[in-house]
């Protein structure tokens, strides 16, 4: 299921909270995919803090908590970790990351606190949803097979990656725009794992947001910034970016587009991607000014030139998922619909 589809549904568990009908969630998914990410976004969204328990560093007993004696009885002190209204609040998100590398005798002190939210006389908030993730066995991480019974505990789903989902992500979050113009060039980078060959590094969401780190460190060091590429990115991926990157000292004056000046299309494909995520950039930076609407609508102008539609097709929707409904309030986006309306039919 794509990162946007999981969203909701984890955005739609945490509020059922309030009604009684939440199911804790398990998120399956290869390393470095946006497991975590995701679950972070929920709790953004709604403001709440996420309570990140590694299960794989704990011992049974770091769970239960510590018996003591009170008079003739013994009593379990309570771990400060986990939620407290007091401490942390009505609602939150309860994240119980790394579950499949958890050893058998630790996943099975959770299973009365996943499904029944309680250990011993503890109880989880009502506001707290509970959410788990880990990697699947074939992932070449440490796991250990999930317990039939702790299995059923949850509700399942597996995260994929989607290039217009990554790449919504990365606007909201300034991730270089080289970057995402690169993998708009070569989308099949997005994410390539095989764990036959055991990688140390590779492409995957994470290691891309690695990436964008890497320019903002070595960007203006020309010596180092191909080694921290390929440390971030695995070295065929670190090669590919890095002569991306010094082939764009050919592109147009993007000021000269925004300002609505006649500037030719690249004849080159790698270009063509490079000034379209870049106008993306330019239409957001553009989109809380007061001229954001005449920067939009040439923008959606140049948009037209494309020799190949389905480039401008791209630019425009990027655009859309990245400044919403404001596109449909320029003009010229009725003129641009209009010119692509052959390419948008045959897609529907």
């Amino acid at each position: 299921m794509r990162p946007a589809q999981l969203f909701s549904i984890l955005d739609l568990e945490f509020q059922s909270t309030h009604a009684g009908h939440h199911t804790p969630v398990m998120l399956w998914g290869a390393p470095g995919i946006g497991k975590s990410q995701i679950i972070q976004q929920v709790a953004e969204h709604h403001n709440v803090p996420i309570i990140d328990i590694r299960l794989s560093q704990l011992e049974p007993s770091d769970l239960r908590g510590i018996p003591f004696r009170e008079n003739n009885t013994v009593e379990w002190a309570i771990p400060s970790m986990l939620p407290n209204i007091k401490k942390h609040g009505e609602n939150g998100i309860l994240f119980l990351d790394e579950i499949t590398s958890a050893p058998p005798s630790v996943s099975a002190a959770a299973y009365q606190l996943i499904l029944d939210r309680k250990l011993g006389e503890y109880e989880v908030p009502a506001g707290w949803a509970i959410f788990a993730a880990g990697n699947r066995q074939g992932d070449r991480g440490v796991t250990y097979t999930m317990p039939a019974p702790l299995a059923n505990r949850f509700s399942h789903y597996e995260i994929e990656t989607n290039l217009d989902d990554w790449v919504l992500w990365a606007y909201q979050h300034n991730i270089d725009e080289r970057i995402i113009a690169f993998l708009r060039y070569r989308p099949e980078l997005l994410f390539d794992f095989d764990p036959s060959h055991n990688p140390t590094a590779f492409p995957s969401p994470r290691s891309w947001e690695f990436a964008h780190r890497a320019l903002k460190k070595f960007d203006e060091n020309p010596k180092l910034l191909l080694g921290a590429l390929q440390a971030c990115t695995g070295p065929a991926a670190g090669i590919e970016l890095h002569a991306f990157i010094d082939n764009l000292d050919k592109m147009p004056e993007l000021d000269d587009i925004i300002a609505g000046k006649e500037v030719p299309i690249p004849a080159e494909i790698d270009l063509q991607y490079a000034v379209a995520s870049a106008l993306v950039g330019r239409a957001i930076q553009a989109k809380e000014t007061e001229n954001s609407a005449e920067i939009i609508g040439h923008i959606l102008d140049y948009g037209q030139k494309f020799r190949q539609k389905e480039m401008g097709v791209m630019l425009v929707s990027d655009m859309h998922r990245a400044i919403g409904q404001d596109l449909f309030a320029v003009p010229q986006f009725s003129q641009w619909a209009k010119a692509i309306s052959d390419v948008m039919l045959y897609d529907v």
